[in-house]
């Protein structure tokens, strides 16, 4: 990879369920994850994603451009800058910021419905030692 390259986009899309399975998964059973009406109640379209589920993704991504390795991913840093939901495409992007003596650095983005859910996040991949 080089300065400038784009990492191939990944696309995906988290089934109505998908929310509780990870709650599962994470422990994480705050209610505006698992409880349509809830998450109505305190203001929100419906029951949202764990943020951890989408920083999944930008892994995920990454550690598919670097060959599929993940001991190849070595830092991964992200800022949450909104809410992803159920049943709605996630795509994430990124692009080549620094390429270095096998170092890679990526900026990463996801989006959903047109809004950045994740951004400014900063993947450092190397080749596994």
């Amino acid at each position: 990879m080089n300065e400038g390259d784009s990492i191939p986009e990944l696309k995906v899309t988290p089934d109505k369920y998908l929310p509780h399975r990870y709650a599962g998964a994470s422990g994480d059973f705050n209610p505006i994850h698992v409880d349509p009406e809830l998450a109505r109640q305190v203001g929100l379209p419906g029951n949202i994603l764990h943020g951890l589920y989408t920083m999944a993704q930008v892994a995920r991504a990454n550690t598919a451009a670097a060959g599929g390795d993940p001991r190849s991913l070595r830092r991964l840093e992200v800022q949450f800058r909104g809410m992803g939901v159920p049943e709605q495409e996630i795509t994430v992007t990124g692009t080549v910021k620094e390429a270095r003596d096998g170092r890679v650095v990526v900026d990463t983005v996801a989006e959903q419905g047109g809004k950045r859910i994740i951004r400014n996040a900063e993947a450092v991949l190397e080749p596994p030692v």
